[in-house]
């Protein structure tokens, strides 16, 4: 695909301008967390210390890269942000950390607490500094429980939250983690979301605040909201799991040709689709005529739904299904994303050549302010790459 010729933007445009965020987090969780608030036109500044074979950020290091530091996890997280090589164990360190905090609207890290307390970071020490500080903690586990002082990483959380068992549920085999860094990046979501109603909150009153976003609390309610399900009522059942999203026979279903997602939703929305597929009369069966009959038969109307899908090719499907207001789309394996027809047409992968990292594909945030928008203006940052620039400006 030729590069197109471009005037990047070199200064943020997005509603959190002028918001500085000091941020030592690393790995997905806190840059996630952060990366939104940088798209968001928040000044964040990452810190990373040299230490080891692996200096700063490990992330640099996951999957291959021009520059053997930018790594494309990393490249993906860090944009938009400015780097800064401190050593906070170090005088020097902890007087220029203590000079950009006091400047600060969010200190952000996940660091565990107790080492915060050594190097004379935590919350009491730093509102001290700055009375009006958002200071948030992602923490592995809440304060108060027997689980306070563990490590916590995404397999980790997966498995004790219940959601590894899913798979079990579904599949009757062992338990399994789903291939993605599902608990990282979702927490990582909950992270910046209250860091922004904290400011919210100081915007209000003034206050600052500490907020603490604890890992295996925020994946264990992420995993809950359907799934507690028949363990919510004292009368119910017991049984855990949302039905639908725990039967094996949701999945993408084989057509003539290939696969495809296919999703009716209202009683006509039904009835329709079996008769576009052959099977009329299908939704007048009293296991399939109310939306709560179909929940407690979903196991049967997957079943179906694979049957008449294979009937027709996955063009001729999206057409009629399409025609017929009927919710669908094609199933694209990962290739097929980078040049999926919607995503090209809203301009979701950018294409950018970055000073240090040649030219690489960035995807652009997905929601769109009307009167602040949010916008790539920075290349993830070196190691250290703006330690002249901060310095001089503190």
């Amino acid at each position: 695909m030729p590069w197109p010729k471009l005037d990047w933007e070199t200064q943020p445009t997005g509603p959190l301008k002028g918001i500085r965020v000091v941020d030592m987090s690393t790995v997905v969780l806190g840059p996630l967390a952060t990366l939104m608030m940088a798209d968001m036109g928040a000044e964040v500044i990452k810190i990373e210390n040299r230490q080891g074979n692996t200096p700063g950020d490990m992330m640099r290091y996951a999957g291959w890269s021009p520059t053997g530091d930018l790594g494309p996890i990393f490249s993906a997280l860090n944009r938009n942000k400015k780097g800064l090589e401190l050593n906070v164990k170090e005088e020097d360190g902890k007087r220029l950390l203590t000079d950009l905090i006091r400047d600060a609207d969010v200190f952000f890290h996940n660091v565990r607490m107790a080492g915060m307390e050594r190097l004379g970071f935590d919350y009491e020490a730093v509102k001290a500094i700055n009375p009006r500080i958002v200071y948030v903690h992602c923490a592995g586990f809440g304060a108060g429980g027997p689980h306070e002082h563990r490590q916590a990483y995404d397999d980790l959380i997966q498995g004790a939250s219940g959601f590894a068992s899913l798979f079990e549920e579904r599949d009757g085999g062992r338990p399994a983690y789903a291939p993605s860094l599902l608990a990282d990046k979702t927490v990582g979501l909950f992270a910046s979301n209250a860091t922004l109603a904290a400011l919210l909150h100081r915007e209000r009153t003034g206050e600052g605040q500490f907020v603490q976003v604890p890992m295996f609390e925020s994946f264990t309610w992420f995993n809950m909201a359907e799934n507690l399900y028949g363990a919510t009522f004292d009368e119910g059942d017991g049984k855990l799991g949302y039905t639908r999203s725990i039967n094996p026979r949701r999945r993408p279903y084989p057509t003539a040709d290939g696969f495809i997602g296919i999703m009716p939703y209202s009683d006509k929305q039904w009835a329709t689709f079996f008769e576009l597929g052959g099977r009329p009369g299908t939704m007048e069966d009293e296991r399939f005529a109310t939306y709560p009959r179909r929940t407690e038969h979903t196991a049967e109307l997957y079943t179906l739904i694979e049957e008449v899908a294979a009937s027709k090719t996955t063009d001729e499907w999206m057409t009629l299904l399409d025609e017929n207001n009927i919710p669908a789309m094609r199933y694209n394996r990962m290739a097929d994303v980078l040049e999926e027809e919607h995503l090209a047409a809203t301009g979701f992968f950018e294409r950018r050549e970055g000073e240090h990292m040649g030219r690489y594909r960035s995807m652009r945030h997905p929601v769109n302010f009307s009167a602040t928008p949010a916008n790539t203006y920075g290349d993830p940052p070196r190691l250290g790459q703006h330690d002249t620039e901060i310095k001089k400006g503190e």
